[in-house]
C-alpha cells in the first residue's frame, strides 16, 4: 500500500488543469473578461499552491518536485511520481517469524 498525497494536493492540482482549460477556452473562442478576470488568479492561485504543496512533501522525489513547477499539468504529474515512489508501509509481521496460533 502506498502513501497517498494529502487530499487538498488533489484538488489544488485538478483546479489548476481545469482553470487552465478554461482560460485557453475562453481566449480561443468568445474572450470574455470576465471570465480572464476570474480564471487568471485562480489558475495562479492553484498553481502556487500545488508548486509549494509538492515541495513541502516529504516522500515526494525530487522528480516530482520538478514536475510540480510545469504549469497546467505539472500538478497531475508530480502527483503521480510522488504516489508511484511512495514508500510502502511496513508490515506487522516479520517474514522470519511464522504466526502466533491462539492459545
Amino acid at each position: 500500500m502506498h502513501i497517498r498525497s494529502p487530499r487538498h494536493l488533489h484538488i489544488a492540482a485538478h483546479a489548476e488543469l481545469i482553470s487552465l482549460i478554461v482560460l485557453l477556452a475562453n481566449v480561443f473562442t468568445l474572450h470574455l473578461k470576465a471570465i480572464s478576470s476570474l480564471m487568471g488568479p485562480t489558475h495562479g492561485c492553484a498553481y502556487l499552491f500545488v508548486v509549494i504543496a509538492t515541495w513541502r512533501l516529504k516522500h515526494a522525489p525530487v522528480a516530482a518536485k520538478i514536475l510540480a513547477v510545469v504549469p497546467g499539468v505539472g500538478g497531475l504529474l508530480a502527483l503521480r511520481r510522488s504516489t508511484a515512489w511512495a514508500p510502502s508501509e511496513p508490515s506487522t509481521q516479520s517474514a522470519a517469524s511464522p504466526p502466533r496460533s491462539p492459545a
